[in-house]
């Protein structure tokens, strides 16, 4: 899927996050001898092999070590969550109104640090509820 913006060009809108399952275990043994027998890690984009930057090769290799110990691994983008100005904006209230709405538990929220993070899915989600909240009103 192509990016595309929100109609007024604020936000990228990306796919979802995606879930890798478990791998079966004949897969995860044979995943976890190759990590651990071997140092170098190439990928292959089309049969072309690409050198990834070590920032991108240490999250690759992080995310096949979990696959191989059984984990089932969800990757997502930090462009997927936003900070509390850009959820406010996208959903078109106050930042001490949304502040409220996560305080209350209405949108949920994960702190990075002392920073509030909101998905982009719950503020989708917190919308549509709205919506339906409005259109369900005399």
């Amino acid at each position: 899927m192509d990016d595309q913006t929100d109609g007024q060009n604020r936000f990228m809108i990306r796919p979802r996050s995606r879930i890798a399952p478990a791998l079966p275990d004949l897969q995860r043994r044979s995943l976890a001898r190759t990590l651990a027998e071997n140092d170098d890690v190439t990928v292959f984009v089309d049969g072309t092999a690409i050198k990834l930057p070590d920032e991108a090769k240490d999250a690759v290799v992080d995310l096949l070590q979990r696959l191989a110990a059984g984990d089932s691994v969800t990757v997502s983008s930090v462009a997927e969550t936003l900070t509390t100005s850009q959820a406010a904006e996208a959903a078109g209230i106050s930042h001490t109104y949304l502040r409220n709405l996560t305080d209350a538990g209405v949108i949920p929220v994960e702190y990075r640090g002392t920073h509030r993070r909101i998905s982009r899915d719950a503020i989708d989600a917190w919308l549509a509820a709205q919506k339906k909240s409005e259109a369900g009103a005399p």
